[in-house]
């Protein structure tokens, strides 16, 4: 009976010798082959499902979630007996204080209920069975807000145009920049106004400022998180002070109005009665303006109390009160200044009034 169990043993064990043998050929790591009398061996189940890992497509790149997030991966993987499935965060074994890892028959899942900045890296999965083994790598980036600028200040003012320049944040957040948000408010209204989106350099110029207004500025930064909480105000304002516009006048020859005097209307012919006042007129236009000279039979009338003379605007007048038979005759005006000088002349003829008109003047 001992001979025979010895026996049985032995070739028993040859036999799991032999399917080892053919695991190991078919990627399983065999085990050593015992020599006869010594202890039995414990082997490993054959190999029915080589290991592998299903990795779903959206984790096949920087799996990025916000701080605060819940992080909750389930991976897949095959292999027939189970494997055996660990985590390595980085190289190194999880901290099981933050991390959770369930292994169930086909996936394992690894769970954060809240992701922090610290909880970024490189995340392994090894799927073992036997001396087989799948990997699969996944990286994981949490992200929060950037901080603000460190400082803004206004380089320069000129026109209606103001330079500014910043300095980058200290956090970005643990991720890239996408740029910078520059808004302006003016003392007026004290509204901000965005000027620049996503402006990825550290300066700008902001122009199209309105004349007489005060302008203050302000950076905010940005990432995929949306912009940072605060941001830093220009200390000093830029005020947008009216140019003075010098106006030169360009010269020009004045039009010379000077002429000759020259008469537009001349005296008319008329008869009167005696005792009745008479006007005689005429228009003249000359410059400078002339002097008015009015004859009677080519003698000067001036100063004589039976006539007054007038003259406005170019139009003479000349009165003659309660002419007589000896006041008839050839009056003409003459009008004279440096240019030169004009005359024109009429006939006044002067009657008696008839009978009956006689009468009744003298019946009154």
């Amino acid at each position: 009976m001992e001979a025979a169990t010895t026996t049985e043993v032995a070739s028993g064990s040859q036999q799991k010798g032999e399917e080892a043998s053919l695991a190991d050929v078919e990627g399983a790591q065999a085990s050593p082959r015992q020599e006869a009398g010594s202890p039995t061996p414990q082997h490993l189940p054959p190999i029915e499902e080589y290991p592998k890992i299903w990795l779903p497509r959206a984790l096949r790149q920087t799996y990025i979630r916000k701080v605060g997030d819940t992080v909750n991966l389930l991976i897949p993987f095959q292999g027939k007996p189970k494997p055996r499935a660990t985590w390595t965060h980085d190289g190194c074994a999880l901290d099981t204080s933050r991390v959770s890892v369930r292994n169930g028959e086909q996936d394992s899942i690894l769970f954060i209920r809240e992701a922090q900045r610290s909880d970024s890296g490189r995340y392994q999965l090894h799927v073992q069975l036997g001396g087989l083994e799948a990997t699969a790598t996944i990286d994981i980036l949490v992200i929060e807000q950037p901080g603000p600028p460190q400082s803004i200040k206004l380089v320069d003012v000129w026109g209606s145009n103001a330079a500014l320049q910043w300095t980058p944040p200290q956090d970005t957040g643990n991720t890239a920049l996408l740029g910078y948000t520059v808004q302006k408010a003016d003392t007026k209204s004290g509204l901000w106004f965005t000027v620049l989106e996503r402006y990825h350099r550290t300066s700008c110029i902001v122009s199209d400022l309105i004349v007489g207004n005060s302008y203050a500025f302000r950076v905010f930064a940005e990432n995929q998180c949306g912009l940072s909480d605060t941001a830093p105000i220009t200390a000093d304002l830029a005020h947008i002070q009216k140019a003075a516009t010098v106006y030169k006048t360009k010269g020009f020859a004045q039009r010379d109005f000077s002429e000759a005097p020259k008469f537009t209307q001349p005296l008319a012919d008329c008869t009167t009665v005696t005792g009745y006042d008479t006007q005689l007129f005429c228009c003249v236009r000359a410059s400078p303006r002339p002097k008015i000279i009015w004859l009677k039979n080519k003698m000067v009338i001036q100063g004589n109390p039976k006539y007054r003379a007038l003259s406005h605007l170019g139009i003479c007048s000349l009165e003659i009160r309660k002419p007589g038979p000896f006041d008839g005759g050839i009056y003409t005006c003459k009008a004279v200044n440096a240019l030169g000088e004009a005359s024109v002349d009429c006939r006044v003829d002067v009657k008696e009034p008839p009978a009956s008109l006689t009468m009744t003047r003298f019946c009154s």
